[in-house]
């Protein structure tokens, strides 16, 4: 998507946010083939660290912070993507607020304290029944 239409879409009623498009320096923007390829570059590398990102959800890493870095990285360049970005924070940004509502808060403890109990009971359960034994190795 070229940036240069939409630098006005992303701007709100109060101008806030910052305009949607390229970011690249002006002597680049200024010849096209220098432009594409300076896309196609940070596509690549943007590509390259959510790649890493997507391999590190089920292994051990940070993949969502890589993900999302990644996506920072493509919306330095991409309008879809600075949507993307202003679309999750303010999802994120609205799930902290709810997070933070006292109703949501005493429901969370509550669900916290029975989920806990209910392990504590089992742990017990298992610890009556086969005393402090591995389950790998219960002989029955």
């Amino acid at each position: 998507m070229n940036a240069e239409s939409d630098e006005r879409a992303g701007e709100s009623a109060g101008g806030q946010e910052a305009e949607l498009g390229s970011r690249a320096p002006e002597f680049i923007k200024s010849r096209r083939s220098l432009h594409v390829s300076w896309q196609v570059g940070v596509f690549i590398v943007g590509l390259a660290v959510v790649g890493a990102g997507v391999v590190m959800l089920p292994l051990p890493g940070p993949g969502w912070l890589v993900i999302f870095g990644g996506m920072a990285i493509w919306a330095t360049e991409f309008v879809w993507a600075q949507l993307v970005l202003r679309w999750t924070k303010r999802k994120v940004t609205e799930a902290a607020q709810r997070a933070l509502d006292p109703k949501v808060r005493r429901r969370n403890i509550i669900l916290t304290t029975i989920g806990l109990v209910i392990i504590a009971a089992l742990l017990g359960v298992y610890l009556w029944k086969f005393g402090f034994v591995m389950p790998w190795k219960i002989d029955q």
